[in-house]
């Protein structure tokens, strides 16, 4: 867009296009309204797309800069959580992988979303499979029972192209099933590679294993982890439910202060999605 300035010459202004994202719906799903308008409020365009449209190309997924899978309980969590999902997305295997790996375009899974994205293969390896040859999966929570609480995270050092180390942040969980569990060997590769991108912490960003900071009792505290491309992400606290000052329980408080961490969080894939 071009215009004139009180000199007359012409100045030439840029105007950035949003990225378009795909909030993935299916049965059971009740996430996707809050995660839409937190996109939107990081400077998304965002659109909710059913899965069955997906498999059938009625929408196509190269069409979006950026997916998100939400959390709630998708197809009623029969058999396990994430499961009977991760079983339809194995139909869009080739767009998913192409999706990530080719076009680099993240793929974010909160809560059930990173359920499925485990129980796919996607997490922890890129790698879509059937069951039986999984490398990890997210299991009954320690203390057996639902989970609902604010919590802090310790963001790591890691290979994820777009979240970056930083000072502890605090999202709330809300699961049944979150407690992270993976041979020794996985996880000493995830280790290795860098792949931990959120880990639950307490109050000064040390990792624990102590309850209720580790609500779950996740295996060396881990709440979130990227593929080794990172591109691809997965974690159990719901950023999508900080992204107002007003959503925080304390939010009266005078420390609570600042840009809220969810806000933050989305604008950095966002980001992401623009640049690339």
């Amino acid at each position: 867009m071009a215009a004139a300035d009180e000199g007359g010459t012409c100045v030439m202004a840029i105007v950035l296009e949003a990225p378009r994202f795909a909030v993935l719906k299916a049965a059971g799903i009740n996430r996707d309204e809050a995660t839409k308008a937190a996109l939107e409020a990081a400077g998304a365009a965002a659109d909710i797309v059913l899965i069955s449209s997906l498999i059938a190309k009625e929408v196509k997924l190269s069409d979006y800069q950026g997916l998100v899978i939400p959390g709630g309980f998708s197809y009623g969590d029969d058999i396990q959580s994430g499961v009977v999902l991760a079983l339809e997305m194995l139909h869009m295997q080739t767009e998913l992988e192409e999706f990530a790996f080719y076009r680099k375009r993240p793929i974010v899974g909160v809560c059930n979303g990173f359920q499925a994205l485990v129980q796919s293969g996607l997490l922890p390896f890129g790698e879509m499979t059937i069951r039986e040859h999984l490398k990890a999966t997210l299991t009954a929570n320690e203390h057996g029972r639902f989970e609902s609480r604010w919590i802090h995270l310790k963001p790591e050092e890691s290979v994820c192209l777009y979240i970056r180390q930083g000072e502890t942040v605090t999202f709330p969980v809300a699961h049944g099933e979150g407690k992270f569990v993976a041979s020794v060997s996985v996880l000493e590769e995830l280790e290795t590679n860098g792949q931990v991108v959120y880990r639950y912490s307490d109050t000064t960003g040390n990792p624990t294993q102590e309850y209720p900071a580790n609500p779950n009792g996740s295996l060396h505290a881990i709440a979130g982890i990227t593929d080794p491309t990172g591109v691809i992400l997965g974690m159990m606290p719901h950023a999508e439910d900080f992204v107002r000052r007003e959503h925080h329980p304390n939010w009266r408080r005078d420390s609570i202060t600042g840009e809220p961490d969810g806000l933050a969080f989305y604008k950095q894939v966002v980001l992401y999605a623009r640049e690339t």
